[in-house]
């Protein structure tokens, strides 16, 4: 496969599609282990339907993935996943969020919106966040793909948008194994599932720039235990080293009295 034309496509149209990052048994074993993250999810007391996105309770969504299990873990750090993101964003970015929707028949679209557009506001002149989406099923209309305005990461202003902004949208078709990465300021919209039984399960890697607040608090989030088994590279992404955010104290690992001009 030719990533460097994939890459190509998400700088010019906004997103494009790579098929085959999983294989059947890592399928198998996603789709799973995201069930029983939504069970363990509810035993905890963690809403997983009706919590004010979704118009209505036949959207499964799934929080804490990092902290359920370590094959998500595994899926945000997957290589070709920061080859696309350090591609657009370049090496300084956070992992922002890392979260499920599970599209059950039934299921209605959500609001149009850009996720880069949630977390800094208008003009948007520059990509500073892109999702990796992963998809456990084949990805398609009639089971709810993510709908998209194709080029709408050109848009700087929400004034832009047009009138028929939603009537524009098109839907992603990828086949299960793939992933689908969109900058960050495309317009899109969750699609509906009219079939009669087929789930749509989708996997939302978000990374944003360094500079930019995580949408997930990972100190809050991530309990001891998991933080300690995290390599040092993957502490850094999730914000959880002493550098944080800031750029100038790159190099900086110790915060006390007896470091240089503490």
């Amino acid at each position: 496969m030719d990533i460097d034309a994939k890459k190509q496509l998400l700088l010019e149209h906004g997103c494009c599609i790579v098929p085959g990052v999983l294989s059947p048994d890592e399928l198998q074993a996603a789709r799973a282990r995201l069930w029983q993250a939504a069970e363990e999810s509810e035993r905890r007391g963690i809403a997983t339907r009706r919590i004010g996105i979704d118009p209505n309770e036949h959207n499964v969504r799934v929080f804490h993935l990092l902290e359920r299990d370590a094959l998500f873990r595994d899926l945000i750090q997957h290589k070709l996943a920061i080859d696309f993101v350090t591609t657009l964003l370049g090496p300084d970015f956070l992992i922002s969020n890392f979260t499920a929707n599970i599209a059950l028949p039934g299921s209605r679209s959500m609001k149009l919106h850009s996720d880069q557009g949630i977390v800094v506001p208008e003009p948007w002149f520059h990509p500073w966040s892109i999702n990796v989406i992963w998809c456990l099923d084949d990805i398609d209309e009639e089971n709810g793909a993510t709908r998209y305005i194709p080029g709408s990461h050109k848009l700087r202003w929400t004034s832009e948008l047009p009138p028929d902004a939603e009537a524009r949208t098109v839907p992603f078709t990828a086949p299960a194994g793939a992933i689908v990465v969109m900058d960050g300021r495309v317009w899109h919209t969750s699609g509906a599932n009219v079939s009669a039984s087929r789930e749509r399960a989708l996997l939302f890697g978000y990374y944003s720039r360094a500079f930019i607040r995580p949408q997930q608090n990972w100190n809050a989030a991530l309990s001891a235990a998991t933080v300690a088994a995290l390599s040092p590279q993957m502490q850094a992404w999730l914000g959880l080293e002493a550098r944080a955010n800031v750029k100038l104290a790159q190099g900086l690992r110790v915060l006390d009295d007896a470091a240089p001009g503490g």
